[in-house]
């Protein structure tokens, strides 16, 4: 299972790089690496150069395509293994959860947890067999929820993923400094997570 970071954005909400706001001293990307590490067998931030917070970082094959460039970027350098993708902004992610998501990969369908009706494309695990109709999909200009209307994908209704222990701040996005506070004040602090550091 290939981890995959999406950091493509211009982050023009938040006003400042999202990956290195920092959350109980430290940054975003920081603690989605830190969610994804125990679950994958490699991992890089896609949508950037060099590295990012000694991360390894590479840049989207389509940049400024939204996350779909992110997916066909990470579906390329997975070279055959599927991917678990989490936004960079999506630090409440718990590993037991993307756990749960790696347990119901499926060769041939993406698994996508489903929150009060919506698909939660950036906690989601995407099958290597899709890289094609991913650049497909992308180069017709359609976004993940167009590639997903147009293939066979797995749901994870709210049901199963509360038997997990989740609430939904796996897919929770921290794309302003309110909704870091919003985050902060319904999940608390993340300090318990501290010992991959």
């Amino acid at each position: 299972m290939f981890g995959a970071i999406l950091a493509g954005g211009a982050s023009r909400r938040m006003g400042t790089d999202k990956a290195m706001v920092t959350l109980d001293g430290v940054p975003l990307v920081r603690w989605v690496a830190s969610a994804l590490n125990p679950v994958v067998d490699r991992l890089a931030v896609v949508g950037r150069t060099g590295s990012v917070d000694g991360l390894e970082a590479v840049p989207d094959d389509h940049r400024g395509r939204g996350p779909l460039g992110g997916i066909v970027t990470a579906l390329r350098l997975a070279r055959g293994e599927p991917v678990l993708a989490v936004a960079v902004d999506q630090p409440f992610a718990r590993t037991e959860t993307l756990r749960r998501l790696v347990e119901l990969a499926e060769p041939d369908r993406a698994v996508v947890p489903i929150d009060h009706h919506v698909r939660q494309v950036t906690c989601a695990i995407y099958p290597a067999e899709w890289a094609v109709e991913a650049a497909k999909a992308l180069a017709g200009g359609l976004s993940i929820q167009g590639l997903l209307d147009r293939l066979v994908w797995s749901s994870v209704l709210p049901d199963e993923w509360r038997s997990w222990g989740e609430d939904g701040r796996s897919w929770f996005s921290v794309d302003t400094l309110q909704a870091l506070e919003e985050g902060q004040r319904r999940y608390g602090s993340l300090t318990h997570r501290r010992s991959w550091a």
